[in-house]
């Protein structure tokens, strides 16, 4: 009995662990620390840059010595016949004697070093590894900033997701309670039955907002998931408040920062996009060069009628060999030349693309300030009219309660009010958005 209590208790341990490795509790900030980390994305980076690691090792080691060691093991299942002057066996003028020289079997085991001593593609690769390594890491730079912008919009949509169901069940709080007066006063005959029926339209637009906010819900913590690169049913919770993030959110002073692109990583990129084609162009150029290697061998050769290479009284016989290879190119029907002005053309649009990314970075900067600027904007107009909204719609429902309006006036009122609460989130979601693209238009970086 007492071994079932310790198994039970091991059991819902192990439960209770699990239970809590699956829930995670979150402030903005931490999202973003862990997405850097763990989001699929960035995984991706990280094994991209590790393959431009090993890549760039491989090029190097083409200039470094290389040894083979080969091992030739031969036998004659029927061994070559050669024919000789029948003059040397005291044989008749004219004829030939067959005979077959050499053993039946041979084996033949050899060392060799290479070592490439001079090829102008070979310093060319070397540093296009270079290049690569460095594109691969702006790479996963720009895979940072892009996984910071997509939590930040992520975990946005989740506190509006959750603000937007409090707001609906406060409405429909109100509603359900007006509509149950509105019932009792039909019953009672102090209510037309039109009343009742607006106020029972407006509950169930209410309750199919609900639903479907659920379901909204439900996605953005999904989608939340997926950005921080976590099973999408992971349960979560934020800790950061909505009006906290529109407080940390509005920050003025981007409207008036000036924008570098020297160190926008997206100008990088096309920077080296365009190193690349020189050194392409710089590579084609360098095979009108001649290649200088060389070699030294040592190996050992026995021969034997029957496998006899085991023993210790078999003779191996000593060889080794010493070798230079030059080799020139002379003419190729122009193909180098034409390789070299393709190169070339791709170097001239690197050029291009550059000019434009440049344009496009000052351009992007500049409307990602004014649509951040709107979004501030709209949001105290959305906050204020929001206010406004409230206000008369209380004072309707004063008027209503007493009599001196009708419903429709009310109600009229009320959809008013509904509308300016969807703007007010959606102003919300609108800074936090907006202020995540300035982010990365001026290349802000990770704190």
């Amino acid at each position: 009995m007492r071994k079932i209590i310790y198994a039970a208790c091991i059991f819902f341990f192990a439960m209770s662990i699990n239970a809590q490795e699956k829930e995670m509790s979150l402030s903005m900030k931490q999202a973003i620390d862990y997405a850097i980390k763990n989001s699929y994305n960035n995984k991706v980076a990280l094994n991209d840059i590790e393959v431009a690691k090993q890549r760039k090792w491989e090029t190097t080691t083409i200039g470094l010595p290389q040894i083979s060691g080969k091992v030739d093991y031969k036998n004659w299942l029927k061994q070559q016949i050669s024919l000789l002057p029948g003059e040397i066996a005291g044989g008749a003028a004219g004829t030939f004697v067959p005979v077959t020289f050499g053993t039946q079997q041979t084996m033949d085991a050899s060392v060799t070093l290479n070592q490439l001593l001079f090829d102008g593609s070979y310093l060319v690769g070397l540093q296009s590894a270079k290049t690569y390594l460095k594109i691969s890491e702006q790479a996963k730079e720009k895979t940072e900033l892009a996984t910071r912008e997509a939590v930040i919009n992520a975990y946005g949509n989740v506190l509006v997701a959750e603000e937007r169901i409090e707001i609906l069940k406060g409405n429909k709080k109100t509603v359900d309670r007006q509509l149950k007066g509105a019932v009792e006063g039909f019953k009672e005959g102090l209510t037309e039955e039109e009343t009742v029926e607006q106020f029972e339209i407006t509950q169930g637009n209410i309750i199919s907002q609900q639903r479907n906010a659920d379901r909204n819900r439900e996605i953005a913590y999904q989608m939340l998931n997926l950005s921080l690169g976590n099973p999408i049913n992971t349960k979560l919770t934020l800790t950061d408040k909505l009006d906290d993030l529109v407080v940390n959110n509005t920050d003025l002073n981007l409207l008036a920062k000036k924008f570098n692109i020297d160190n926008h990583i997206d100008f990088k990129i096309a920077e080296n996009d365009r190193e690349s084609k020189r050194l392409l162009m710089k590579l084609e150029k360098s095979k009108y060069l001649p290649t200088l290697s060389a070699f030294v061998n040592y190996g050992a050769s026995a021969n034997s009628d029957s496998f006899t290479f085991t023993n210790g009284d078999q003779k191996w016989f000593d060889y080794s060999m010493l070798g230079v290879s030059l080799n020139v190119p002379i003419f190729s029907s122009f193909g180098r030349k034409a390789k070299v002005k393709q190169a070339k053309i791709e170097l001239e649009n690197a050029d291009i693309r550059l000019e434009e990314a440049k344009q496009k970075l000052n351009l992007q900067a500049e409307q990602a300030q004014s649509n951040y600027q709107l979004s501030i904007e709209n949001y105290e107009t959305a906050k204020r009219n929001l206010g406004l909204a409230t206000r008369i719609e209380r004072k309707q429902k004063i008027k209503f309660d007493e009599g001196i309006t009708t419903s429709i006036d009310l109600l009229a009122a009320r959809n008013q009010l509904y509308a300016q609460q969807n703007s007010y989130l959606q102003s919300i979601l609108n800074i936090i958005s907006n202020k995540a693209t300035l982010d990365n238009a001026l290349n802000t970086p990770l704190k």
